[in-house]
């Protein structure tokens, strides 16, 4: 089936859990088939043969998710290379219209960034991850490097745990010839775990069943069903270490993720993404404006928590500065549509990607995606909804009703622009064949995302 991003790129050395996820077990061999070498094949089918819980590993030799992957150290497949240096990052907010890019590139090249996770560096887990990690069993030369200097040296920014977001924003990355009204094509060609953990937090206040700022519990459930349980509130002492909020660590064995729990054990597939992919959209002045705050997602991205946008997938986004300026944090080892508690399965990536221009009124990308992120992968288009895309000026809706209402209108508009569809009969295939999924409900403004199956489409 031809789409709309002609022939895609994977990089074999992506690590399996994550590739099968973003391509589906039945698509391994033609991949591995495309590397062109035996070797590279044979790895590939062996890692990503299936995994069970109960299960003998097939491979001896550990997984790449499983190496530790320091700034600059082992391979960078991409043409350019962007660390997160405390010195470039932000932390808890995202590059405006008005930031100075710290990489330049030509549109179609590609670049590997090293992204750094929040979790473990945030104040109220002590804004120290040597120390935060050890009291998980984790010795200091698995800590990052750089995840061990922004905790201690950021100083772009004065960092209020209680306003600013928590993410470790990287870039901007300038895409030369992209300008207003352009769309910036961002396709993920690989997403290895730089270390072989990850942490998933809830927070007081936050997630599907936190309690309101006034103390209240949300609609449909009681203060006795909120989580974590109010009991445990800390808020009030001012201290972040004493909040009382809760960091849940994974391991990853064997290519899978584990929890530990007093019955045993949970084991599940790693699934490995950027939670934040982004262009420029706050046309405000400064670092800390609202409107620049990592937390809500925009019409220029940022933190969209789609779990589909892994390995072999693509991310459109109207561009709304010159150059684009794109940026990327919040990696993701694994996450369940919604994302209930408040965060993923957090870990730091070794992320590459390959950026290219659009240019306004080209067929090379989906109509609505001129004007609103739409996404895809191999198997089906997707578009996005999103419940106050604006910004944070002003408060910030969260209805999920509202978003869903803009996925079903991009979808509609995406098959009767794009696929010659009348807009009665769109409508009527969207609702017996398409799926419509709930994104994210913790990051203020709410997303829905949709699924149309190319396979439908003949």
């Amino acid at each position: 089936m031809a789409d709309f991003n002609g022939t895609r790129t994977l990089d074999g050395a992506a690590s399996a859990e994550c590739l099968e996820h973003a391509l589906g077990r039945r698509d391994l061999f033609r991949v591995a088939g495309a590397m062109g070498t035996t070797t590279g094949a044979g790895a590939l089918l062996s890692a990503a043969a299936p995994a069970r819980a109960d299960a003998a590993p097939r491979n001896p030799v550990r997984n790449r998710s499983e190496q530790i992957l320091q700034p600059g150290k082992g391979r960078i497949s991409g043409d350019h290379y962007l660390r997160s240096d405390a010195d470039e990052v932000l932390w808890g907010y995202v590059p405006t219209t008005h930031a100075e890019p710290v990489v330049s590139m030509r549109s179609g090249q590609t670049i590997t960034v090293d992204t750094v996770s929040h979790e473990g560096i945030l104040e109220d887990q002590g804004r120290d991850p040597v120390a935060f990690f050890r009291g998980k069993g984790v010795s200091r030369d698995k800590v990052l490097a750089d995840a061990v200097t922004i905790a201690s040296s950021y100083r772009r920014t004065t960092r209020d745990f209680d306003v600013d977001g928590p993410h470790v924003v990287t870039g901007p990355i300038r895409v030369r010839g992209a300008e207003p009204g352009d769309v910036l094509k961002i396709e993920t060609l690989e997403a290895l775990p730089r270390v072989p953990y990850g942490v998933v937090s809830s927070r007081h206040g936050k997630g599907a069943l936190g309690r309101k700022a006034d103390g209240s519990a949300p609609d449909g459930i009681s203060l006795a069903e909120v989580m974590p349980p109010t009991a445990t509130d800390g808020r009030s002492t001012g201290d972040p270490t004493r909040y009382g909020n809760v960091s849940t660590f994974a391991s990853v064995e064997n290519g899978r993720a584990v929890m530990r729990h007093r019955g045993g054990k949970v084991s599940f597939p790693l699934n490995c993404f950027m939670g934040i992919m982004g262009v420029a959209y706050s046309d405000a002045d400064g670092l800390t404006s609202p409107n620049a705050n990592s937390i809500p997602p925009t019409l220029g991205g940022g933190n969209i928590d789609i779990r589909l946008l892994g390995v072999g997938s693509t991310f459109y986004l109207p561009v709304f500065a010159d150059g684009a300026l794109f940026y990327v944090g919040d990696p993701h080892m694994a996450m369940g549509d919604g994302e209930v508690a408040l965060t993923a399965m957090e870990g730091s990536l070794r992320a590459t990607f390959r950026l290219t221009v659009v240019k306004k009124g080209s067929k090379k990308a989906p109509s609505p995606a001129f004007e609103y992120p739409f996404a895809e992968t191999r198997d089906a288009w997707i578009p996005i909804g999103l419940s106050d895309p604006d910004g944070a000026a002003g408060g910030q809706g969260s209805d999920l009703d509202i978003a869903m209402r803009r996925a079903v209108l991009n979808a509609l508009d995406f098959l009767e622009h794009d696929r010659s569809m009348d807009r009665a009969t769109a409508y009527a295939y969207l609702s017996a064949a398409s799926n419509f999924i709930v994104s994210q409900v913790v990051d203020r403004t709410v997303g829905v995302h949709g699924q149309i199956f190319k396979s439908h489409f003949v």
